[in-house]
């Protein structure tokens, strides 16, 4: 699909506040509210807009750990890898993982409340998957700079 200034600045906008309507965002265009919405439609019908979320304070939460966790596993075999895969996406505390190159085959970016927490799901729930070779945990300080907007 081929975007054009207009698809971009839709989805400029809407990276910035998915709360706002199609007469807001026609308005911030200069355009008439029915080829907005049909753009954005559009955009939802071919995956280019995924979904709309709430960005939630993991602090007011009390998730206040973040950890990056980097995996080796044992076998490379593609059901093995598969396995881990389906393995990993049921844990509730990985909230992004990504297959990497180098010397790790995984990337987990983990949110929990504290380092008991976090002891506990590595013991527990990560460690119990067999095919994990190791793992190497870099925790994070603080956080300067995580944005969810994509330059379009």
């Amino acid at each position: 699909m081929k975007l054009d200034s207009t698809d971009r600045e839709i989805l400029k906008h809407l990276q910035e506040d998915a709360h706002l309507t199609t007469k807001e965002l026609s308005g911030r265009l200069n355009l008439s509210p029915t080829p907005v919405y049909e753009r954005v439609r559009r955009l939802e019908k071919e995956g280019v807009i995924k979904g709309y979320v709430a960005l939630v304070n993991r602090e007011k939460i009390e998730k206040d750990l973040m950890v990056f966790c980097s995996i080796r596993l044992k076998e490379h075999a593609q059901e093995a890898g598969a396995k881990f895969v389906q393995e990993i996406v049921q844990l509730d505390e990985v909230q992004e993982c990504y297959n990497i190159s180098g010397d790790y085959d995984f990337m987990l970016k983990i949110i929990v409340h504290d380092m008991r927490e976090y002891q506990s799901f590595l013991m527990n729930k990560l460690a119990s998957l067999e095919n994990i070779g190791s793992t190497h945990s870099i925790f994070v300080m603080s956080e300067i700079k995580a944005e969810t907007k994509l330059k379009v």
